[in-house]
């Protein structure tokens, strides 16, 4: 999926921008980032959520504070609909770009389906997070949702279990991984020297033993 954290905090960003917000440019894709990891959110219900905010802006809307670092002034600015709407790109990504339009619960359903039929339920029952941007509260929630009514619509009354997992390494889980497979006997044999690379290019890549079944 071509979306990440970094698309979310663009997102943020133009949010700002097209509301006004009194931001120093400078500190504009800072500020952003800051706001995505301080005061996003999953919701359920976009909206109800709209609704939410516009009843009761003085509980819902936070307001952000810093301090520009060339002229020493303090500024400020509030943080509205964009603490739900940055994550809702995951679920909704036309709402941020045209170019991909597939959201995340159709995307895996799409990976398990294609996956041998023996091994789906399974794959369902253990769909693991994993990265910074799946650490928003009730992402799992969400995710697990969307997930169940896609199946349900394919097979009515569905008896498949959907189990969204979130966990200690989630944060880090790709790293974590990775390290693990690094550590193991097997990996030296898969690897690629400096000095083969240099001598066949890209192309050698392709001979690994991690693309052996591709």
């Amino acid at each position: 999926m071509p979306i990440a954290g970094r698309d979310m905090t663009l997102f943020i960003q133009q949010l700002l921008r097209e509301r006004g917000e009194p931001i120093p440019a400078d500190q504009s894709l800072e500020t952003a980032k800051r706001i995505k990891e301080r005061y996003s959110y999953v919701c359920p219900d976009i909206v109800k959520e709209f609704k939410k905010y516009d009843t009761d802006p003085d509980k819902w809307i936070k307001t952000y504070k810093s301090v520009n670092p060339v002229t020493s002034q303090p500024w400020q600015c509030d943080v509205a609909y964009e603490r739900f709407l940055a994550p809702e790109i995951f679920f909704s990504p036309e709402m941020y770009s045209s170019d991909y339009l597939k959201p995340l619960p159709v995307l895996i359903d799409e990976m398990i389906q294609s996956c041998p039929i023996d091994t789906r339920r399974g794959l369902y029952g253990n769909v693991v997070l994993s990265g910074g941007s799946t650490m928003f509260k009730d992402f799992d929630k969400k995710l697990k949702k969307d997930l169940k009514k896609i199946v349900d619509r394919r097979i009515q009354r569905s008896a498949v279990d959907i189990d969204v997992v979130s966990h200690e390494f989630q944060r880090y889980a790709v790293w974590f991984g990775g390290s693990l497979i690094g550590n193991s006997p097997e990996f030296v044999t898969a690897c690629v020297t400096k000095e083969q690379y240099e001598e066949y290019g890209p192309s050698i890549c392709r001979q690994s033993k991690v693309f052996a079944g591709v």
